[in-house]
């Protein structure tokens, strides 16, 4: 049986890994991606600590946060391409510079 920690130690280098997208990154859909993986790296230490300690609710609180991730991905991808259309570009930087 896989101890806890690993799980952990798993969802720890997920979240950085998601962290150092957002932050480093500038492509929009990359930093979008660098989101879900910070969400998912959240999802993976919520199960191991709901398994680690006998509790569901931990499990619950997974569920919601896969139900909000399906509506983050819905929204942002449609904002997404709704700016391409517009601007011909997901540059971050250019983005910043939107008028009207």
């Amino acid at each position: 049986m896989v101890q806890t920690e690993a799980y952990i130690t798993l969802a720890l280098v997920l979240f950085v890994l998601g962290t150092m997208g957002v932050m480093l990154r500038r492509n929009a859909i990359l930093v979008f991606m660098s989101v879900e993986l910070m969400l998912n790296a959240t999802n993976l230490a919520l199960a191991a600590f709901a398994r680690h300690w006998g509790h569901e609710s931990g499990h619950l609180f997974v569920f919601f946060i896969i139900t909000v991730a399906a509506a983050e991905v819905a929204v942002g991808l449609a904002l997404i391409v709704a700016i391409f259309r517009s601007k011909n570009s997901i540059n971050i930087d250019e983005l910043h510079q939107m008028e009207g």
